[in-house]
């Protein structure tokens, strides 16, 4: 069955190990990283959100405007905006970039962090709204004829939407979450569910749960996404150390307990997602193949943190074993955005398409 690379579609060059050297649009550098991506053989790129972000709408239709082959996956949090807006949004978005966009819906875990744009709903009503807006969104771009919708958090009339998105018969929508309430919503309403890189059966136990849920809801799973950070070297001793060098420059930034950035703290962290990495730390440093959850630690869980440490066909190894849990989806981004981003791309794809390829042949 297929595989698909997702990387980061980031506005400037500022990672976890360094401050960002320009502004936070970089023009030139959203468009050499892009590149990058396109050229070394990945699908498509993320282009993130947060609350004083550059747009990553607008950011997505730079990337695409200026890429050819490249998918965007654009973040999108449902307070911010009404799901007509978003509908027209994204239709428009599809229709620009020749049917190469999927929409990534954040529900937010962080009180604060959305409190920062005016939304005050409690995580729980949260998903509620969320489950809300993805069904106007989908409706929105298959309808043909003006609808009406009275919701507890949405309320219109007479809407149609006279864009039409390229994809039919409409464009997929990713969600992620590891919360009871955002297992239920993503099992009925996603196409893509996005988890972040646990270890083997914390994995497997979410995608179970998420299938069951699924089924009981009357559709089909949805596919299955994990991120993770790599760090690559040409032998493993090589890759070790660069892991380790790259803690110690976390480490130096977060010095005094310094956040990292605005929208996540260092400690007791809100969200399911991330107390789960940190869970899976505490239980310990390796797991499995090449699972190394010190990053994560280091952090405080902060979004896909957990890194792959090896050789590229020790990496490569360690995400056909998530192939082989059901995974179909595979992100990743390094921690020197653009040389890792090519690195990955030209030494770590190519393995697993070749692996994936070999077991399809033989199936």
């Amino acid at each position: 069955m297929p595989v698909e690379f997702l990387g980061i579609g980031a506005t400037n060059d500022g990672t976890e190990t360094r401050p960002r050297s320009g502004p936070a649009f970089d023009p030139e550098f959203t468009l050499a990283l892009a590149r990058a991506h396109e050229e070394s053989g990945w699908d498509r790129v993320l282009t993130a959100y947060s609350s004083g972000s550059p747009d990553p709408a607008q950011a997505a239709a730079y990337i695409a405007d200026h890429t050819e082959r490249l998918q965007l996956l654009l973040a999108h949090r449902p307070n911010v905006s009404y799901p007509t807006f978003t509908a027209k949004t994204v239709a428009t978005l599809d229709a620009m970039s020749g049917g190469r966009l999927t929409l990534h819906v954040i529900t937010g875990g962080n009180d604060h962090e959305q409190q920062r744009e005016g939304d005050v709903l409690p995580k729980d009503r949260r998903y509620d709204r969320t489950r809300e807006a993805i069904r106007i969104l989908k409706r929105a771009w298959t309808e043909k004829e003006p609808w009406d919708f009275h919701g507890e958090h949405y309320d219109f009339s007479d809407f149609v939407l006279d864009v039409e998105p390229v994809q039919k018969p409409r464009p997929r929508i990713s969600f992620g979450g590891s919360s009871p309430a955002a297992y239920k919503v993503g099992a009925e309403e996603a196409d893509i569910y996005a988890l972040w890189g646990e270890p083997l059966a914390g994995t497997a136990e979410q995608i179970a749960t998420i299938t069951q849920l699924a089924k009981e809801a009357g559709r089909p799973a949805p596919t299955f996404q994990v991120a993770f950070r790599p760090i690559l070297g040409r032998t493993e001793e090589e890759a070790w150390e660069k892991a380790h060098a790259t803690v110690a420059r976390i480490r130096e930034r977060t010095a005094g307990g310094k956040q990292l950035t605005r929208r996540h703290k260092l400690t007791d962290p809100e969200n399911a997602g991330s107390q789960r990495l940190l869970a899976s730390a505490a239980e310990g440093e390796r797991h499995d193949r090449a699972l190394w959850t010190v990053t994560a630690a280091a952090t405080g869980g902060a979004g896909n943190s957990t890194a792959l440490v090896g050789t590229p066909e020790t990496v490569a190894a360690a995400l056909m074993d998530y192939y082989d849990l059901g995974v179909r989806i595979l992100s990743a981004r390094g921690y020197d955005l653009l040389e890792d981003a090519t690195q990955f791309g030209r030494e770590v794809i190519p393995l697993v398409r070749q692996e994936v390829a070999r077991r399809d042949a033989v199936a």
